[in-house]
């Protein structure tokens, strides 16, 4: 099984969201339905998550016009209003502000050898029934600067790739400062982030810019360096690597002034098993070959760290949790290898390189 695949050919960001929400409609209007379902499920009603939506868009015109031009060409090649691709775009906010809760997530390795570029992996963790929502896509957002990432219909970018060199990963995270008020959209953050930035202390700069209302961190890679730029309401903190070179993160702060408003510490205390489960396992982490990377984070709950996600049937759809994607970065090709599902599922035939 593989990711569904597309190429953008416009530059205008208008006519590039257009082009994409004309030739992936079957797909943002899927992913739309399933957040709406999801959405419905945690308490919010449809006036509260379209009102959500509206002031994504203009909180996200605001910090970056090209981008909110593209969601609205996005909207009309799909046949949608602006603010409903605004709401899969802040999801993450909308969460935040409905205060869900539930016990997935992703776990993140990055490793910096001395002997190559850097090493990476992680698992995609998230709800089951939209299993159906990622895609792959490559973007040039300015001449010769090309973009390709792993994200969901209608959502501008999650984990990907710069030809510059640079990638992110991607990982929620929950603190007590997240708010209702929604802000700049943390994807938004991930793709201005892919276009704009050249090295990780750039990354950093265009996190720092945002006025966010929802917590994530995204881990900035270049093929020698590397950080985790944790992003809240609070703050922005930067977590570099070890020095071994090794760079792990799940669904906690590891910075020690934001820890202190840590929600996931409570919430979802599997995030620690699953770093233990990470540091245990450096050593495989750290293989040249991705495939074995993957091997390394091989841990299914109850009796060791739940890293390789399975959904339990038997639980309402917002709290079923499946490891929907396992992906790399090549960045020195500028590209990323995809396996579709868990890292329980891997072999060398799986992946999708893109």
């Amino acid at each position: 099984m593989t990711f569904p695949t597309f190429t953008s050919s416009q530059s205008n960001p208008r006519a590039r969201g257009k082009e994409l929400g004309t030739h992936l409609r079957e797909q943002v209007l899927g992913n739309l339905s399933g957040y709406a379902d999801l959405f419905a499920v945690a308490g919010a009603t449809d006036a509260q998550v379209r009102a959500w939506g509206e002031v994504a868009l203009e909180r996200s015109a605001a910090w970056a016009p090209q981008l909110a031009d593209e969601i609205t060409g996005i909207a009309a090649g799909a046949g949608l209003e602006p603010w409903q691709v605004a709401v899969v775009n802040a999801r993450t906010e909308i969460l935040a502000a409905i205060d869900a809760v539930g016990h997935g997530e992703c776990s993140t390795s990055v490793v910096l050898p001395a002997d190559g570029p850097a090493r990476t992996v992680q698992t995609w963790d998230w709800h089951d029934h939209l299993r159906d929502a990622p895609v792959l896509w490559e973007l040039e957002p300015r001449p010769g600067h090309v973009v390709r990432t792993f994200t969901e219909a209608g959502t501008l970018a999650k984990i990907g790739v710069n030809s510059a060199g640079l990638g992110v990963h991607f990982n929620i995270l929950r603190h007590d400062s997240d708010t209702t008020d929604v802000g700049v959209p943390v994807h938004l953050i991930a793709r201005r982030i892919l276009d704009e930035a050249t090295t990780v202390e750039e990354a950093a700069d265009i996190a720092r810019s945002a006025t966010v209302s929802a917590s994530t961190v995204i881990t900035a890679v270049t093929g020698s360096a590397a950080a985790s730029i944790e992003i809240s309401p609070a703050g922005v903190a930067v977590i570099p690597p070890g020095p071994d070179g090794v760079l792990l993160h799940c669904n906690h702060f590891l910075d020690e002034d934001l820890a202190a408003g840590e929600r996931h510490a409570t919430e979802r205390p599997g995030t620690y098993d699953r770093l233990r489960h990470l540091r245990d396992n450096v050593e495989g982490l750290s293989v040249a070959d991705q495939n074995g990377r993957a091997l390394a984070m091989l841990s299914h709950a109850p009796d060791d760290a739940p890293v390789c996600a399975h959904p339990d049937l038997t639980q309402p759809l917002n709290q079923r949790w499946e490891t929907l994607a396992t992906i790399g970065l090549d960045l020195p090709a500028g590209r990323l290898r995809v396996h579709q599902g868990g890292p329980c599922q891997v072999t060398e035939a799986t992946w999708q390189t893109f």
